[in-house]
C-alpha cells in the first residue's frame, strides 16, 4: 500500500476534522472517499453536480 503525505495548514486541518466528523468518518477514511470520487471532466459535469446539490443546507456560499 502506498503512503500519501499531505501538508495542511492549521485551518485546513480543522476543516478536514469538521467535515470528517460530520460525515461520521475518521479523517483518513474521509480523505480516501474524496480521492475515489469521480473528477469533473467538463463544465456540464460541474453543472450536473451543482443541480444535484441545490438546496443542500449543509453547503453555503460566503462572500469575501
Amino acid at each position: 500500500m502506498a503512503i500519501l503525505t499531505v501538508r495542511l495548514t492549521e485551518e485546513e486541518e480543522r476543516l478536514l476534522a469538521r467535515r470528517s466528523r460530520s460525515a461520521g468518518m475518521k479523517k483518513a477514511s474521509f480523505v480516501r472517499k474524496l480521492i475515489r470520487e469521480q473528477p469533473f471532466e467538463t463544465a456540464a459535469d460541474v453543472l450536473a453536480d451543482a443541480r444535484k446539490r441545490m438546496g443542500d443546507v449543509r453547503l453555503r456560499v460566503t462572500r469575501r
